[in-house]
């Protein structure tokens, strides 16, 4: 490959895929800054990460023409930027496209003054838009640069109030909070027939579903565990899913979870594992167990390093027979390549996968979904469900070595820590579920991994990791998905290390990203370099704001640790939002799981004795997420252990704040004494 640019010394997959480009890319870094003000040249800021389809295709349209190419080099300093590495440079373009034209994403390209102001952005553009709208820029820059300094004054002004917080000195008690009529309220948006929302394109919103079968189970709310399942249901028999290798993609485009955006993201697919092993906790439906099992096959085969670190993505494009690329090649079949491999099965495959037109995509290709249960299938065709699901594996397996052979989709091999501990998290909870000794150990490879290369001697984490180098300080996602995995991981070892560790990396957020006259945490370390400005993340999205995940850890490590100030933080962030839950409880369902923390009842389940691991195993394969776990197999000096070992005994001791009853020897009556308390105070 001839290298064009000096992107060739990167190793962001991202940036590399524009390494032999025309245009004189450059990355994000002090000496680009210097150059562009040495220079007084504008800038062009261009977003984009590995998997995204709208990025090669402008790519392909525009960085790769030599008519582009001149227009860039001549007049402006150009930085392409990995948003997976770069979080923070990225969320501070989004917001000022966000208000420059109402909307933002990816590919995201802006147009900066040399000091890296916005003045122009906007998404995906046509190669003749992008070189009007540049030579016009660059007009106004050497004819009227008042103009351009003046619109980046008025935006920066702007984009220092987005994402504001508030220090909130209401104290009403969160027992006052109507949590059930916002639940009401919420539902109006509900899709009954394909579940999700009354909306495409459909994004997946895994925290949304966890808080919502939360409530569902604690209030006996029928409808929303209707709902919960018809999305987890549909989502699983859509084309968003991997019918034949298992995982999901990022969203679809229609209503149905059909047509996916086929990149696989490990984010989505980490909340997604850990998602249905709940779900299949709470229910015992074979779909979920099936879904996980899948989707953790693929991560272990596709997504994971022999070091036990995890992968960011897989592409969306992949190479057809001619050597285009093209999006969902890799996925998607035609009805005669189907009938020559399934062959004298076809008719059943048929209807089980929607060879029809509710399952075409385009140009004869369809795009594998299904709408009946496996029940209604054994039925319609007069065999077993056992039958069935022996030909459904043999279906699988001609399927998965036929696509095998197709070009494979480009992999993003580096590795982020925030991703990383989302799977190692997944894994514990698949554990939890299914009980699977390899779940544990593959997330506990991975926790070795992190404390073995993305943690510094200093306690800072570092965010990035490719061919063996640990690179970029961390952010404040970094540090709360770990600590949240590592509390996760002593919930089912009780090694104490793990609980301490995340003891220890709180602390430095609260020395290095903690605000302390707001009561909230920034985005970035106090450490990293200064961007035009300093954000607080706090709305859940697809993957939660690392301020929600951190105010959840704060909550169970002061009981872990008896920390009034760990209490008192989780507190006072709730109770920041909780205004503007109200307007927007989608973007707050994981603030809304710690609320029901305060508004239900909450225990402690402690386990001590040398049998102890056993039958916390029995207690984590319960749904009881009002439960936070503690235990140890011998004598322990932990706050919640502490003078709670008898010899040749094994006792679980159901607490509120550390106050228990008569411990159990029996895990089932310690289970079905938890189950009576919340039935008894546990209506909001």
């Amino acid at each position: 490959m001839k290298h064009t640019n000096t992107l060739h010394t990167e190793t962001s997959p991202y940036l590399l895929q524009h390494a032999s480009n025309p245009v004189h890319w450059k990355a994000w870094n002090a000496h680009t800054l210097q150059q562009a003000k040495a220079e007084n040249k504008l800038m062009i800021v261009s977003i984009g990460y590995a998997a995204c389809h709208w990025c090669h295709v402008m790519e392909h349209e525009s960085f790769e023409d030599d008519e582009v190419a001149h227009v860039m080099n001549k007049n402006y300093i150009s930085v392409k930027v990995d948003r997976e590495e770069r979080p923070d440079i990225d969320q501070i373009y989004i917001n000022a496209v966000q208000i420059m034209t109402g909307s933002a994403g990816w590919p995201l390209n802006v147009v900066t003054l040399p000091d890296g102001r916005p003045v122009w952005g906007g998404t995906y553009f046509k190669k003749q838009h992008w070189i009007e709208a540049l030579n016009q820029i660059q007009k106004i820059h050497q004819e009227a640069p008042n103009k351009l300094e003046e619109y980046a004054n008025r935006l920066e002004q702007g984009m220092q109030k987005v994402d504001l917080i508030q220090l909130n000195t209401d104290t009403t008690p969160f027992s006052e909070f109507d949590t059930a009529s916002l639940v009401k309220s919420w539902s109006a948006n509900f899709d009954t027939e394909f579940g999700g929302y009354n909306q495409a394109p459909k994004f997946m919103m895994p925290n949304n579903y966890q808080f919502l079968l939360r409530y569902a189970v604690q209030q006996s709310d029928k409808n929303i565990a209707e709902h919960v399942h018809t999305t987890l249901t549909k989502m699983a028999y859509g084309g968003i899913y991997d019918a034949i290798g298992g995982g999901f993609s990022r969203y679809s485009v229609d209503s149905k979870w059909h047509i996916p955006h086929f990149e696989k993201m490990l984010y989505d697919n980490a909340q997604l594992v850990s998602l249905y092993s709940d779900a299949y906790a709470a229910t015992k439906v074979a779909l979920y167990k099936e879904v996980v099992e899948e989707t953790l096959n693929f991560v272990s085969e596709t997504l994971t390093d022999d070091s036990g670190a995890f992968y960011s993505s897989l592409d969306a494009d992949s190479k057809t027979q001619s050597g285009a690329l093209k999006e969902g090649a890799y996925y998607t079949y035609s009805e005669e390549e189907l009938k020559t491999l399934i062959k004298e099965d076809f008719e059943i495959f048929k209807t089980y996968y929607n060879i029809n037109s509710f399952g075409k995509w385009e140009e004869n290709q369809y795009v594998l979904i299904r709408n009946k249960s496996n029940t209604d299938i054994a039925k319609q065709f007069s065999i077993s469900k056992e039958t069935l699901q022996h030909k459904k594996e043999n279906w699988k397996a001609k399927l998965l070595v036929h696509r095998n052979k197709r070009s494979l989709p480009r992999l993003d091999d580096k590795s982020l820590t925030s991703w990383n501990a989302l799977m190692l998290k997944a894994y514990v909870d698949a554990y939890k579920a299914f009980q699977k000794e390899e779940y544990l150990e593959a997330a506990l490879k991975n926790a070795r991994f992190i404390t073995g290369q993305q943690l510094q001697k200093d306690g800072a984490l570092f965010h990035n990791y490719k061919n063996g180098k640990s690179t970029i300080n961390g952010y404040l996602e970094d540090y709360a998905a770990v600590i949240e995995s590592f509390i996760s991981l002593y919930q089912v070892t009780f090694d104490e290390r793990w609980l301490h560790t995340a003891k220890e990396l709180t602390q430095y957020t609260l020395t290095y990203f903690f605000d302390s006259e707001k009561q909230f945490f920034y985005f970035t370390s106090s450490e990293d370099e200064a961007l035009i400005t300093r954000l607080f993340e706090y709305r859940d999205n697809v993957i939660p704001a690392s301020n929600s995940i951190m105010a959840k850890n704060l909550f169970k490590l002061a009981h872990y640790f008896n920390d009034d100030d760990f209490k008192n933080i989780a507190k006072q962030m709730l109770t920041n939002v909780l205004p503007e839950i109200e307007k927007y409880p989608i973007g707050f369902s994981n603030w809304l799981d710690l609320l029901l923390n305060y508004q239900l009842s909450f225990y402690e389940v402690v386990t001590m004795g040398k049998n102890a691991i056993e039958k916390n195993n029995q207690i984590n394969k319960t749904y009881l997420p009002n439960v936070l776990v503690a235990g140890s197999t011998t004598k322990s000096n932990m706050f919640l252990c502490k003078n709670r070992f008898v010899n040749n005994e094994t006792f679980i001791y159901v607490c509120t704040n550390n106050t228990c009853k008569t411990p159990f020897s029996e895990t089932k009556k310690a289970i079905k004494e938890i189950k009576k308390r919340v039935k008894k105070n546990g209506k909001i």
